[in-house]
């Protein structure tokens, strides 16, 4: 099996193309990892923040009833 690499809608052979291209190729694959990585810390500190803020709420709710949910 050969491997392709689609740019534009057209197929390339990566047997034909030059070091320098492949070379490329390896740095962009390579960027695509590190942004999926980013991405998914993204989700676990939204998600994070979104717990601390329910917690915020709580706090501020417990204090005005004085009563503690937290519990």
């Amino acid at each position: 099996m050969v491997d392709k690499i689609r740019i534009d809608g057209r197929d390339y052979d990566l047997d034909q193309l030059s070091d320098q291209s492949k070379t490329i190729i390896l740095h962009m694959k390579d960027l695509d990892t590190r942004i999926l990585e980013k991405e998914n810390l993204k989700a676990v500190l939204t998600k994070a923040k979104m717990s601390y803020m329910s917690d915020l709420k709580s706090e501020m709710l417990s204090d005005k009833a004085g009563f503690d949910f937290s519990g």
